[in-house]
């Protein structure tokens, strides 16, 4: 799936790309470019990663955009779909509230069956570790331009782990690696959102790609 643009049939600029071109920025520049995680490179490179944005303010269509996600994801064979980033700009900018829909989306999975099969990582703007300050810059391990659902097939992790041992030390490295960068060498990556921001947003659970 291309990063670019697309245009629709009337010739309109595709409302997602702007959105999927911040995603991809920022999965460049910060998650490969600092090698925060040393499995995503691959993926990226042979096109397998689906970027799929829920263009809704309710958190309801969310979950059933969530839904639709995880079910293709689960149907098509990990050499053409990987993994899939599901980006929300207009729904669940509050942290807490993101918080709190990420135990809907985990019960969802059980109810589609696919705990063990799939799984739910997540990205947002304003995460924030427990027991840290807003402007500690290990906080931005976390962070992506928009709330963000990444789902994962837990044999591609399986796989990923068996030929990279050091697997388990990821974290304590990303940790060391962000403050030497420091928030300013954050900061300079330019990784926050670039897309226009409208003042309304859809509120019919608008999909695209």
């Amino acid at each position: 799936m291309t990063s670019n643009p697309s245009i629709t049939p009337m010739g309109a600029l595709d409302p997602a790309a702007p959105f999927i071109h911040d995603t991809v920025r920022w999965l460049e520049k910060a998650v490969i470019g600092l090698n925060l995680c040393p499995f995503a490179k691959g993926v990226h490179v042979k096109g397998q990663v689906h970027y799929a944005v829920a263009l809704t303010d309710n958190p309801a269509a969310v979950l059933e955009r969530l839904r639709e996600e995880l079910l293709a994801l689960q149907s098509t064979p990990a050499e053409v779909r990987d993994t899939t980033l599901l980006v929300v700009p207009h729904c669940l900018q509050d942290f807490l509230d993101f918080n709190d829909f990420l135990g809907e989306a985990e019960n969802l999975l059980d109810t589609l069956a696919l705990d063990g099969v799939l799984q739910i990582a997540s990205f947002h703007p304003q995460f924030q570790f427990a027991g840290t300050e807003v402007d500690d810059v290990t906080n931005c391990t976390n962070r992506a331009p928009y709330p963000t659902l990444h789902l994962l097939r837990e044999d591609s992790i399986d796989r990923a782990v068996e030929v990279f041992p050091e697997a388990e030390a990821i974290f304590e490295r990303n940790m060391e690696v962000l403050e030497g960068l420091g928030m300013a060498g954050w900061q300079a990556l330019d990784v926050g959102p670039q897309a226009p921001r409208p003042g309304t947003a859809p509120a019919d659970g608008g999909r695209a790609r």
